[in-house]
């Protein structure tokens, strides 16, 4: 397929605790690399599309290494700059049952986040290209990084170039003397394609769903209809509002569903009950990234688009690691109805 995504973001070093133990039972951490921008470039490699990650990396070992993994997917790194000092690194305890997971950052000072405005050539790095996807992470990092993007959108928006975004609330980064509230809704002026959840809404733009618990192991898409209009009428050029319905029974145990508002119509996909969950860093880029496929490969589809993103981050949620390790032919089995697994001999 001759389409082509960039995407722009933070890849950390991920140190996870081996299973379920906690941070402190644990005397030793799984080492992988993941980050949201980068976790939906690894989807869509892995779904044959053309991807392009943009990152500033530390020339060192660790910069190396994080670099070979991405292109071990298919995923291209000609556009990444060189920098700083250090690679960003998280730690992640994976809960289980009534424990919620945990994450703590490591990531003040590292490279992107003393990136400025003017050291990527965005004109360069959007030649040719059809789709730039951002999240919310990467302005919550650092004001260099918020420019460097909103600067990313301006470019990709004169050059006709789609742009989606994962609106990805973390209220754990902000710390730079800017809220998400301020940010967040000029670089959401030049989207196309915006994905969230009802917190993500709330957050970063004031937009509140009525009659909505995400902890009732439940959650109606119809209640997000209001959400999307309101986003639209805030930002005339976003033409899709996609909001992922995550219910949350227990930290092994969740209901996952999306639903697709385009202006016109409210689509619903069908529901999955994610009964024992691997890991769950990743699902909504996972999402992400199989949303962008199925807009881009079943163009005029929506409903098939969404059903496939469904599917992809259903799947994702077996899979150890940030990335989402599966093919468009695993996807599309499940969209079947074949969740058997089943060994395939």
């Amino acid at each position: 397929m001759s389409k082509k995504v960039v995407t722009f973001g933070e890849i950390m070093l991920r140190l996870s605790t081996p299973g379920y133990l906690r941070i402190a039972q644990s005397k030793e951490f799984v080492a992988t690399y993941g980050g949201g921008e980068a976790n939906v470039a690894v989807s869509l490699a892995n779904y044959g599309i053309d991807v392009e990650f943009v990152s500033r990396i530390p020339k060192n070992d660790i910069g190396r290494a994080c670099t070979m993994e991405l292109q071990k997917y298919g995923v291209s790194t000609d556009k990444v700059i060189y920098g700083g000092d250090r690679l960003g690194i998280y730690f992640l305890e994976t809960g289980a049952v009534s424990r919620g997971s945990k994450v703590i950052y490591d990531r003040a000072n590292s490279a992107i986040s003393e990136i400025k405005l003017g050291m990527i050539n965005w004109e360069k790095v959007f030649e040719g290209v059809e789709w730039f996807h951002w999240t919310g992470i990467t302005p919550a990092i650092s004001q260099g990084a918020a420019d460097a993007c909103l600067e990313a959108i301006n470019v990709a928006n004169k050059m006709g170039v789609t742009v989606s975004c994962d609106l990805n609330y973390r209220k754990n980064l902000w710390k730079y003397g800017k809220s998400c509230g301020e940010v967040m809704p000029a670089l959401v002026a030049g989207t196309d394609v915006v994905l969230g959840n009802e917190e993500d809404a709330a957050m970063a733009l004031g937009i509140h769903p009525e009659g909505v618990d995400v902890t009732a192991g439940h959650v109606e898409g119809a209640a997000y209809e209001s959400v999307s209009k309101q986003i639209m009428v805030k930002y005339p050029r976003v033409k899709k509002v996609i909001t992922t319905l995550r219910g949350s029974i227990n930290a092994n145990h969740n209901t996952w569903a999306g639903v697709l508002w385009d202006g016109k119509t409210l689509f619903e996909s069908p529901g999955y009950q994610i009964t024992h969950i691997v890991d769950r860093v990743g699902g909504g880029d996972s999402f992400m990234g199989g949303l962008i496929y199925g807009l881009l490969t079943y163009e005029g589809d929506d409903q098939q688009a969404l059903n496939f993103a469904v599917a992809a981050s259903c799947l994702k949620h077996t899979i150890y690691g940030d990335f989402n390790q599966v093919t468009v032919d695993e996807v599309e089995k499940l969209m079947g109805g074949d969740a058997s697994g089943r060994v395939a001999r």
